[in-house]
């Protein structure tokens, strides 16, 4: 869906972005992950062809960007930075206005499509009010519905939950994650670790304008060979693992064992009574703090 090969960005003497290859395949939810100044929105820029790469190559939906735009750009919803609109219209004249000056989508359809993106994005109840009176989070769900008008194949979105509540941020997370299941491949652009933890199934982690991770979720998040163990026993434990504790506290160990299994055979074996026995596994902070250069600490937890 999205291939860039060597993609380079210079303005002047300062390298924005840095011999980027990024793969966003078919039927993912990638998280493009980078401390605000990394190089994300100059990068989703270039993909978009509002910006021109300085060298290297990119395709997406197979087709070479910026040349093919004309036909690639109809199928991609795309919402960057903040979302363009005319403050004395309504959000639904502005996405009549925006749907009516790309290619036809069909007229006699508009005013449906408009109705069922305002209400995906949680805006069907509202008035005729002027974009000017809309709060940031409310310019935000426009801006996605605008992105949402054609039912894209690939969303392209920089920040999307920018400005909204907790509950806000929620629901554009689930219907996001039913656009997906529906079909369409999002590449969503981030500097919060919560929302791509939540959200994504491979991530793409930006330091600097180099990409320094990609790699599907599951894998960044794989166990570390180490379990953790609750217990009322954990002197009882702590005797009997001699060695293999780590760390403990009054009511669990971390134990070095990559087999849960025979771990919990063994501690039921001896008389200890097991609460909970789970794996510990790599958090991406952990990872991204690893891979990233001191001083790249503007990414966000929540």
């Amino acid at each position: 869906m999205i291939q860039t090969i060597g993609l380079t960005k210079r303005f002047g003497s300062i390298v924005a972005v840095d011999g980027l290859d990024l793969d966003v395949r078919e039927g993912d939810v990638y998280g493009f992950l980078g401390a605000n100044g990394s190089g994300k929105t100059t990068t989703v820029r270039m993909l978009l062809g509002l910006v021109l790469a300085t060298a290297g190559s990119m395709t997406v939906l197979g087709r070479s960007m910026p040349s093919s735009g004309r036909e690639v750009l109809p199928q991609v919803g795309a919402l960057v930075e903040a979302p363009a609109a005319y403050d004395d219209l309504s959000g639904r004249a502005n996405l009549s206005l925006f749907d009516s000056m790309g290619p036809s989508a069909g007229r006699a359809s508009r005013a449906g499509r408009i109705d069922d993106v305002l209400e995906q994005v949680g805006l069907g109840g509202i008035d005729r009010r002027p974009v000017r009176a809309y709060s940031l989070g409310m310019r935000q769900r426009l801006g996605l519905a605008n992105a949402l008008l054609r039912k894209p194949k690939l969303l392209i979105l920089d920040e999307p939950t920018n400005g909204l509540d907790p509950q806000g941020i929620r629901e554009i997370r689930q219907l996001l994650l039913e656009l997906n299941t529906q079909g369409t491949t999002i590449f969503l652009s981030s500097h919060l670790l919560a929302e791509v933890e939540q959200l994504c199934t491979r991530v793409g982690v930006l330091d600097r304008g180099r990409l320094v991770i990609q790699e599907q979720l599951e894998v960044l998040q794989r166990p570390t060979g180490r379990l953790y163990v609750r217990t009322p026993d954990v002197a009882l434990a702590r005797g009997l693992l001699d060695g293999q504790v780590e760390d403990h506290d009054v009511a669990s160990l971390l134990v070095r064992s990559d087999d849960p299994a025979g771990l919990n055979s063994q501690l039921v074996a001896a008389g200890v009574r097991v609460e909970m026995l789970t794996p510990e596994r790599h958090t991406l902070e952990d990872v991204v703090l690893e891979a990233t250069e001191p001083g790249s600490d503007r990414v966000a937890r929540a």
